[in-house]
């Protein structure tokens, strides 16, 4: 927990959420919803938003394989300040057929970036492969035994130097590419 702050006074909160969902035909919805909200009123998009009121309210659902490929997506904003946000929803299409992992944020800036998408649904889809990783059983191993976990030598407690994964892959302590 963080420190008693300073006297201040609520400007913003952005809430950002993550649910996966194991399907019954074999494949996986992922969801990620973003909801922006202001303390006071605010002005954006020739409109006044009252406090608590969603500036931006979006959601994203992929359905993913084992393998973690894009089957479909769906987009849903449920608010948004310029009538122009929802044009950006058609070319999320083009991310059917990728896969999420890596140079999945590459993918994303290729497909949607700049003008072509929206900020808040990139930001969704950037963190959405983690909420797939943490969902799906066995999305983040190597179906070859003789390699390391995904997620092995990606922080400070799965370095392959690291006590943890001396204690619980000892097959890959130390384990150089």
């Amino acid at each position: 927990m963080l420190s008693t702050p300073q006297p201040r006074q609520a400007l913003h909160t952005r809430q950002t959420s993550f649910y996966g969902y194991a399907r019954e035909d074999g494949l996986w919805d992922i969801e990620a919803h973003l909801k922006d909200t202001k303390s006071h009123p605010f002005e954006a998009g020739g409109k006044i938003w009252e406090p608590g009121e969603a500036i931006h309210d979006m959601w994203v659902r992929l359905t993913v394989d084992q393998e973690l490929v894009i089957k479909a997506i769906e987009v849903a904003m449920d608010s948004h300040p310029h009538p122009e946000c929802p044009l950006v929803i058609p070319p999320m299409d083009n991310l059917i057929g990728a896969r999420l992992g890596r140079g999945w944020r590459k993918t994303i800036d290729q497909h949607l970036g700049g003008i072509k998408g929206c900020t808040h649904l990139r930001e969704l889809l950037a963190n959405i492969a983690t909420a797939a990783f943490q969902s799906i059983p066995g999305a983040l191993f190597h179906s070859d035994e003789d390699k390391p976990p995904l997620y092995l030598g990606t922080c400070k407690a799965w370095d392959f130097d690291g006590p943890v994964v001396m204690r619980l892959y000892p097959k890959f302590y130390q384990w150089k590419a």
